[in-house]
């Protein structure tokens, strides 16, 4: 089921504690363009699904990388698109961002996700999956 786009950003708002729903947008955008330019195929589009479709948009944009970022490199480069951020608020923001889209993804589906990714990307989405 997709979430609609206030309830999205109303869980990213609560998770992330911010002031406005502005600030939680900004995040969601950074961060989804960040996570879609890392996933490909069929999980990407099955993950664009369950999103609201701004969001959906954001993820399928066709800014893709030459590989998939570490956690830590994720974090950074974050931190390098929210004007003011520190690694230390990139990791907020992307924990309330993919906290958020792991419970849209389901459990399925976001193990697919993370198969996608490079280990340790389970504790951004605010799981622990052992390998």
């Amino acid at each position: 089921m997709t979430l609609r786009r206030e309830a999205f950003l109303d869980r990213v708002r609560e998770r992330g504690e911010y002031g406005t729903e502005e600030e939680a947008e900004r995040a969601a955008r950074v961060v989804l363009t960040l996570l879609g330019a890392h996933l490909v195929g069929e999980v990407r589009a099955q993950l664009a699904a369950r999103l609201p479709e701004t969001f959906a948009l954001i993820l399928l944009n066709p800014l893709t990388s030459a590989e998939p970022l570490p956690p830590e490199r994720f974090v950074r480069a974050t931190a390098a698109w929210i004007e003011g951020a520190t690694e230390q608020t990139a990791t907020w923001d992307v924990s309330a961002v993919l906290s958020t889209v792991a419970d849209a993804a389901g459990e399925d589906l976001l193990g697919q996700i993370l198969f996608q990714l490079p280990a340790g990307y389970d504790l951004l989405f605010g799981r622990f999956h052992p390998a």
